[in-house]
């Protein structure tokens, strides 16, 4: 594999852990309000190549807990699995994150992984919105995780045109069931489309509201603002 990026330490991407962080180029989707456009639509060289990484992350034992593989798309990587064999061949604790449009490539990582964050960006109707035509790969994977024995969370990014108040009862029943769903307050940095930069994220009232929703569809809910 090759990454477009490695951030060496975290303290907020793994739950409780301190983590490396490895990010993978391209991503299927044009989400508007990604902060991380650049290697996800257009990513250059140089790529930090899979040995290289590894070694760093040797080295880094000591400091960290865990590994997490982000993007851009991890899964549109079909050498991902052994990649993240490898990691764990190791002993890193390894964490996923996901959109959710790869459910084959999902399930050769689940022997592998620790912790899996999947994107319930919005209502499958307004995934067109993203750059999505087909959202059977997402419906298949939130299945397979509500189903299986890997601990995971569903993450909802309040963003104000792409979730409304309408849409939260949408993606509640999305996931109907699920163990844990993390809702995160958009910040309008460097996105994609320039017109979310000055894009007003909700008032704390507002996010209550989403709260109240989508606590009736899941048995924990994280709020992230």
């Amino acid at each position: 594999m090759k990454f477009s990026g490695l951030q060496k330490t975290s303290l907020l991407d793994y739950p409780d852990k301190v983590a490396s962080v490895l990010f993978t180029p391209g991503c299927n989707l044009r989400c508007p309000f990604c902060h991380n456009w650049r290697i996800a639509t257009n990513p250059q060289p140089p790529f930090l190549q899979e040995a290289a990484a590894l070694e760093i992350l040797e080295s880094r034992k000591k400091y960290i807990d865990a590994v997490v593989i982000t993007g851009g798309e991890p899964c549109m990587h079909k050498e991902l699995p052994k990649f993240i064999a490898k990691l764990k061949e190791r002993g890193f604790m390894v964490k996923l994150d996901t959109n959710g449009f790869f459910p084959e490539v999902l399930e050769e990582c689940l022997g592998y992984v620790d912790y899996v964050a999947m994107d319930v960006k919005t209502c499958r109707e307004k995934y067109t919105l993203l750059g999505a035509q087909d959202t059977t790969g997402l419906m298949r994977t939130i299945e397979i995780l509500k189903t299986g024995k890997v601990p995971y969370e569903f993450r909802t990014t309040i963003v104000p045109q792409i979730v409304t108040a309408q849409d939260a009862t949408c993606i509640g029943e999305m996931v109907k069931g699920s163990k844990n769903h993390a809702l995160q307050q958009f910040i309008p940095d460097d996105t994609l489309d320039k017109k979310f930069q000055t894009l007003k994220p909700y008032a704390p009232e507002t996010i209550s509201e989403f709260v109240d929703v989508i606590r009736k569809y899941t048995e924990n809910l994280l709020l992230r603002i």
